[in-house]
This record gives structure tokens, C-alpha cells and sequence, in this order.
């Protein structure tokens, strides 16, 4: 059966209309247009409505579904719907840019657009147009966005916003530890350019691409970004992002922690002598000469979960190796081991068998190529002698012994940090990982459409500044993006004008929706 409209009497004694579809006796909702209050405003609504029944095919059958008399309806002529807006959705946006204070600092009603086209529907500049009029915005000119991106390169709108979000975070969770990673965004361009360059794809492509470096504190919350050439080798980025944090902010006590990636001799020197403490991740080949000790004295057996504090060469000089006639481990400090670091390693069995699951199958990979039943490439354990290829025995033996341990190195002394703080303050990585999820899914941070350096700059000011306003929703709801859009787009505002009066009615909120609403605009429903 065809739409049709209904009246319904809601717990407040207005009345909402609705669309509805009755099909095999089941009756189902397919738009609630609003709720209404006063004659006047039903009249506008079912105007609105019938307006809408005939974008599905049905205004003639508004009579029969709610039985209203022709001699007591408004002439048709006498009411118009003037618009309406996804009102909850695009003030909930707003009201989490004005409590992160970012009107205060950017005045700029399109940046403010491509913000919320982006937050809604990843797209183009040009195509941000049409998302921006389906909320029911009146859209700038494309030209508008295009002079948009210039100001915020040249009025420097990162800073400012990076700003906003550094005391955002000073206020809830506190910058004692921040998270950094790394991601590569790629373009579909034959050739390279002085950024766009081809490097180490995360994604294994062999397009220019850029490297972009992302700085989060705990809860994955952004406070610095940086671009960087595709060719860049992420050991090279860190340290100028911690710095224009640091610059910026005149911050010196904190704790980075950063992926095994970021382990290189001269970054965790350069950290240390900048004065700030870090965790970084270590590499498993470096456990055999760390945990000497351990394994002497107890052999290959590690106890599930079992954590070893001990210290590791800050480079090529090596530890002294009658340490190891000592059951006990040295306890690091830096005046005691001028030339070593603190490492943390840690025993997980799951992680053991997941490590040896690898193992095996890099095993039974290698074996195929020695025996000629896959192509000749280069894999682990395959050992080439005079163009002769055999299985490395020992290689494979050794990885197996150091299955299920990790290392996290720092400088940070066990009296002011313990091992098991340390291990799970680097476990909160998982949080920059998260929010690069959300950038490059949810925001589609992929710059497909800019080729200049200044373009893509101010491109990822946009995107950083929607991944701020997302975390922000996220946090204050407990949904994700995905469901807060979903949620909330649907609920229109409609405006109509009756008897040359223009009224305007609000969608009725309910459910889960409701809540996500309460959440973002509590001043607009209160006692939630």
C-alpha cells in the first residue's frame, strides 16, 4: 500500500504526524515530520506532509487516511512548506564546535561548513555543496570553500584550533601521556612532486604518496598534526611534531609513547635531552641480548604475563656481559647506565602462540620456495648461499625461543613509573590507531582532489579539525560518528507558511536518538 499521512497523540498531548506504509496489516513509520501544538501549526504540518506524500506518489490519499473534511482543510494555495533543516544533527555539530571553543578562535562561517559536510559525508569540496544543502543549509559558492582553504593557510587556523584542543584536553584528561603514530594517504598521480613522493606504503601501494604524523593524548583526543614527504622515513617525523607541540604550547613534562616505528638512536636521544620522558616500542631482536640474563638463569620458561625490568644499549656499544653472572637484573637510572635505556619486556602465552602461529607459516612458506613449488622471492628464513637456497635452522629456532615477548624501552626510572604502568600506558596506543581509523574512514581524510602543498595543508586542517569535533561527540555520547549522524539526520525541522505566517515545528525525538540529542544539546533537554 502507498504512504499515507497519520495523526498521533504524543505523551505531551501534542499531536505528531507521520508517514506511514501499511503493508500485510503491519504499519511502519517512514518519516516523522514533526510535532504540533496548536491548530495552526498542525495545519502547517500537514501541509508539509503533503507536500512530502507527493514526492512518494501519494498526496491523494491524505483524505482517506486521516478523514478530515475538504470545507474545514486550508485551501491549498493558502499554505506552503518554505523548508526545512536537519536541525539536531547541524546543532549538535555546532554546540560541540562552541563548547570546544572553536568560534572563539575562528571566525569563519564556511570553515565551519566544510567541517560539518565533512563530518557528515566525506567528499569533495565542490561536492560538500550538495551535502550542505540536503541538511538544508543555503551552501557558499564553490569559489567561497576554495578562498576558505587559502585563510586558513594564511591566518593559520591549525594553530589556533590546535590551541583550543591542547586546553580541552589540559581540562578533562590531561596531557601527561600523549600517543604518536604515523599514517601514509596516497594519490592517484603518475607523477612525484617535492611532497607527493613515493615511499613505505602502510598500505602496501606503490602511488605518490604523503606521510602524516598524528600526536593524541590518552584518549585519542588530536592535539598535532604534521605532513610530510611520502618518501620520509617515520623515524624523521617525530620529532618535529613533538617540538611544534612543545613550541606551541611551551609544554616540557610529558610522556610519548610511540610505536616500535619510531625506535632510532638519535630520536630517543633527542627526546631525552628535550626533557621529555618516553615509551617506545622495542624490536624482538633486540630480546636475546636484554634478557641474557633471564634466560640464563631461567632458561626458555617465562610464566604467563611474566615481566622482566632491565636496561638495553642505547646504541651500538654494547652492555657489559659479566652482568649476566648476576641473577638479578641491573635497575636503570640514568647516572648508573649513562649508556643504556630502561627496557620493560613482558610474557604473554596468547601472544606466544599467535607469534608461533606466524612462525610456522612463515616456515612452511619458506620450504615451498627452497623446493621450487612457489616463486623464487625473498622471504624469511629462505638462506641464499652461491644461488643455493636452504632453510635457516637457526634463525627460525631463535624466533621461536623469543615467541610472546614485547619490549617497551623508556627513560622514565622504575621509582617513578612501574613496569606494569609502563606496559599499559603504551597499550593506549591503541587510541591514535583508532582516531587514524576514524580519519581515514569515517573522515576520508585521502586529499584526492589538491596537488599543491598548500592545498593539502589546509586540507588536513579541515580534517583535523572534524576528527577534534568527532572525538568530542564520541565522548560525550558513547557512540560512534556513524551512529550519531544516523541518528540524528533524519530529524528535520520543518517550516510552513499558513495564511501568509510562517511557523516552524520541531521533530519529535525519541529513543536512542533522544539520547544522543540529550547528550550534545542538554541545554534543550533537560533532566536527561
Amino acid at each position: 500500500m502507498s504512504p499515507r499521512l497519520r495523526k498521533v497523540t504524543t505523551g505531551s498531548g501534542a499531536t505528531a504526524v507521520q508517514i506511514v506504509r501499511k503493508h500485510r496489516g503491519k504499519v511502519s513509520v517512514l518519516e516523522h515530520l514533526g510535532s504540533a501544538h496548536t491548530p495552526a501549526e498542525l495545519s502547517a504540518l500537514l501541509a508539509a506532509g503533503e507536500d512530502k506524500l507527493a514526492s512518494y506518489g501519494a498526496a491523494q490519499q491524505l483524505e482517506l487516511e486521516l478523514g478530515l473534511p475538504t470545507e474545514d482543510a486550508t485551501p491549498p494555495r493558502a499554505r506552503t512548506v518554505v523548508g526545512s533543516r536537519s536541525s539536531m544533527l547541524i546543532d549538535a555539530i555546532a554546540e560541540s564546535w562552541k563548547r570546544l571553543g572553536f568560534g572563539e578562535v575562528v571566525d569563519d562561517q564556511a570553515f565551519f561548513d566544510l567541517v560539518l559536510a565533512r563530518l557528515v559525508e566525506p567528499t569533495s569540496k565542490a561536492d560538500s555543496i550538495r551535502v550542505l544543502a540536503e541538511l538544508g543549509i543555503d551552501p557558499p559558492h564553490h569559489n567561497t570553500f576554495l578562498n576558505c582553504l587559502a585563510r586558513a593557510r594564511d591566518r593559520d587556523y591549525r594553530a589556533q584550533i590546535a590551541g583550543k584542543c591542547f586546553d580541552h584536553s589540559v581540562a578533562t584528561t590531561g596531557i601527561s601521556l600523549l600517543l604518536y603514530d604515523v599514517t601514509t594517504l596516497y594519490f592517484e598521480a603518475e607523477k612525484e612532486d617535492n611532497l607527493r613522493q613515493v615511499g613505505y606504503s602502510k598500505e602496501r601501494r606503490v602511488d605518490p604518496q604523503i606521510v602524516v604524523g598524528l600526536l593524541v593524548d590518552r584518549t585519542g583526543f588530536p592535539l598535532e598534526i604534521g605532513c610530510y614527504e611520502g618518501s620520509k622515513a617515520e623515524t624523521h617525523t617525530i620529532i618535529p611534531v613533538i617540538k611544534a607541540f612543545q613550541d606551541r604550547h611551551g609544554v616540557t613534562d610529558m610522556v610519548v609513547a610511540a610505536d616500535a616505528g619510531m625506535l632510532s638512536a638519535k630520536n630517543l636521544t633527542e627526546l631525552d635531552k628535550a626533557g621529555l620522558r618516553f615509551i617506545v616500542g622495542s624490536r624482538q631482536t633486540k630480546a636475546p641480548h636484554d634478557l641474557a640474563t633471564h634466560f640464563r638463569w631461567n632458561g626458555e620458561w617465562a610464566a604467563d604475563g611474566q615481566v622482566i625490568d632491565t636496561i638495553t644499549p642505547k646504541g651500538a656499544k654494547r652492555l657489559d656481559p659479566e652482568r649476566v653472572k648476576k641473577k638479578r637484573e641491573p635497575v636503570w637510572s640514568a647516572e648508573a647506565f649513562p649508556d643504556a635505556w630502561r627496557v620493560v619486556w613482558q610474557y604473554r602465552r596468547k601472544r606466544a602462540m599467535r607469534d608461533e602461529q606466524t612462525l610456522n607459516l612463515q616456515r612452511n612458506k619458506a620450504l615451498e620456495i627452497i623446493e621450487g613449488q612457489k616463486p623464487a622471492k625473498k622471504a624469511r628464513f629462505v638462506k641464499v648461499t652461491d644461488e643455493e637456497k636452504a632453510f635457516d635452522e637457526s634463525s627460525y629456532k631463535r624466533a621461536m625461543k623469543l615467541s610472546g615477548y614485547k619490549g617497551y624501552v623508556s627513560n622514565i626510572p622504575a621509582d617513578v613509573m612501574s613496569a606494569v604502568e609502563v606496559i599499559s600506558s603504551y597499550h593506549d596506543l591503541w587510541h591514535v590507531e583508532q582516531s587514524f581509523r576514524m580519519s581515514k574512514t569515517d573522515l576520508k581524510a585521502r586529499p584526492i582532489f589538491h596537488r599543491t602543498r598548500d592545498a593539502i595543508e589546509a586540507h588536513l586542517t579541515v580534517v583535523f579539525t572534524a576528527l577534534a569535533v568527532a572525538r568530542f561527540m564520541q565522548d560525550e555520547t558513547g557512540v560512534s560518528l556513524k551512529k550519531i549522524i544516523t541518528s540524528l539526520r533524519p530529524l528535520r525541522e520543518f517550516t510552513g507558511r499558513v495564511g501568509g505566517q510562517d511557523i516552524t515545528f520541531d521533530p519529535e525525538v525519541t529513543g536512542p536518538a533522544r539520547l544522543i540529542a540529550a547528550a550534545l544539546l542538554p541545554d534543550r533537554f533537560p533532566g536527561h
